[in-house]
């Protein structure tokens, strides 16, 4: 979870909040792995990659907190927390658009939201800034899609758990994705603002 720039930032590698986050992104293939092995014949496990999945969200509670109150918050820990966000939400869009659980619009529209931004990035990276912090509303976005991902994946099914699942899935994701493409929406005119600040000619 992203930490307040309010509290003193470090060039520490090796602290836990770290570790949380790198194991984090180690899980990214495994649970890709999990999701896609019904569709090459393998076995159902869609239980294993639920539990890893609210692992990840465990993890990304975790680490956040612990470097607030450890005082470990780095600048590794600025690229690997949001990396592992993003990384797990891909998977998680290539995983269940092949699986034919998400409809490809809602996959076309989450990633042109992650290309807009990356594009920010680059902008930014060649006015020689780093980029802004997360703010909480692409926090709570994130933490949307994270709830509606796997319900989702649970609503792969017929029964009434499965009904439910789809139910709270698709209300987390349309809020996820409103939320997504509002914080994103923000960022840009933040950054905006600081080129718009910046002296240095193009």
């Amino acid at each position: 979870m992203e930490v307040q720039e309010t509290r003193v930032q470090t060039d520490r590698v090796l602290t836990i909040p770290n570790a949380l986050s790198a194991a984090r992104l180690l899980g990214v293939p495994v649970f890709l792995w999990l999701v896609l092995s019904p569709v090459f014949d393998g076995p159902d496990l869609d239980g294993w990659a639920l539990l890893l999945l609210a692992a990840s969200g465990v993890s990304d509670y975790l680490d956040g907190k612990l470097a607030r109150r450890w005082n470990q918050i780095s600048a590794l820990g600025r690229v690997l927390d949001p990396a592992a966000d993003r990384l797990y939400i891909l998977s998680t869009l290539v995983g269940l658009t092949w699986r034919e659980i998400l409809p490809l619009w809602l996959t076309a529209l989450l990633l042109a939201r992650e290309l807009m931004l990356l594009v920010t990035v680059l902008v930014l990276d060649r006015h020689g800034y780093a980029p802004p912090q997360v703010n909480f509303l692409g926090k709570a976005a994130t933490f949307n899609l994270m709830y509606a991902f796997p319900l989702l994946l649970l609503s792969d099914g017929s029964g009434w758990l499965p009904s439910l699942a789809a139910i709270f899935g698709w209300a987390f994701a349309g809020w996820g994705t409103a939320l997504y493409w509002w914080a994103g929406i923000l960022y840009v005119v933040q950054v905006r603002r600081i080129l718009a600040a910046d002296p240095t000619p193009d």
